[in-house]
Parts: C-alpha cells; structure tokens; sequence
C-alpha cells in the first residue's frame, strides 16, 4: 500500500487508532526509544524513517496529508517524563523550527491537500504559531481538561 499521509513528529503515536496504519509514513527525529514512566506506561518511539520536520527528505506535492504535531513544550529536563513522550523545543529557535516546519509540511503536501496540525499551548500560545505557518487555518478545536490542545485544519493553495 503506497503511503499517502505523512506524519513528520509522530513521536509515541498516541492519537492513532492503528499506530501501523499503513497508510501513514511515520518519521520522528528520535530513531528508537523505549520508556517507562513513573504510572507504569510504557512509550515507544519507533518511527518508520528517522527524519527531522525542518528538512525533510521527501520530494514537493508528494503526500496528500500531512499530520504535523511538533513537540510543544520548552525548558523541559533531559529527565522529563514530559520531554520523553513529547520532545522539547529549543527556547531559543522555536520560532525558527516551527516555522520551518510548517514550511516543509506545505512543501511536501500535494495541492489542495489538507495539513492538519495539533498544538497544546502550556509553553506557547497558539496564536503565536499561527503567525509561523504563513496562512490561516479553515478550521479549529480545542480540546483537553484546560482546552489548551488545539486542532487545526490548513489546505494548500494551489
């Protein structure tokens, strides 16, 4: 089954349903990693291709979709429980890294492709990633006990 929907920072896949759907070309820039957290649970981050979502190693218009959910926190210990399941941006770059990374999304999304993007703004407030992506989205929703995960939709302009 050819892979038509890209996922460049799936990290632990947590909101799949089938996290082998073989529809999506998993990439995380942590190659494999295995973690027990202090509740019991067990993260594995085992991407298809190691790739990094600032540059990534894929041709223009080659995915019809393009889920992108960056890690979203700052200043995190390398021994985070927080940091282990989700990553962490430099606080320095972020700016920088995001919006590179939703410049290499649109690059690699297909015309009139959806990209959707997942944000929780505890470190950082959405709006201010909005600013980074260049266009706005069609669509949002917040979600989450303090509804600070939000869902964004954005298609690709021709």
């Amino acid at each position: 089954m050819t892979k038509t929907i890209l996922d460049p920072a799936s990290g632990g896949r947590a909101f799949y349903f089938d996290k082998q759907d073989p529809r999506v070309m998993f990439g995380d820039i942590r190659e494999h990693e295995e973690h027990l957290l202090t509740n019991g649970q067990t993260i594995i981050i085992k991407p298809d291709m190691v790739m990094d979502f600032r540059s990534l190693p894929f041709d223009d218009e080659t995915y019809n979709t393009v889920i992108f959910d960056p890690p979203h926190l700052t200043g995190l210990s390398d021994k985070s429980w927080l940091r282990k399941r989700y990553g962490v941006l430099d606080k320095t770059t972020w700016r920088q890294d995001i919006a590179k990374g939703f410049s290499e999304c649109f690059r690699v999304l297909k015309p009139n492709g959806v990209l959707i993007f997942k944000w929780n703004e505890y470190s950082i407030p959405t709006r201010q990633v909005i600013e980074l992506a260049g266009q706005q989205p069609i669509i949002g929703h917040r979600s989450g006990k303090r509804m600070q995960t939000h869902w964004l939709l954005f298609t690709k302009d021709i």
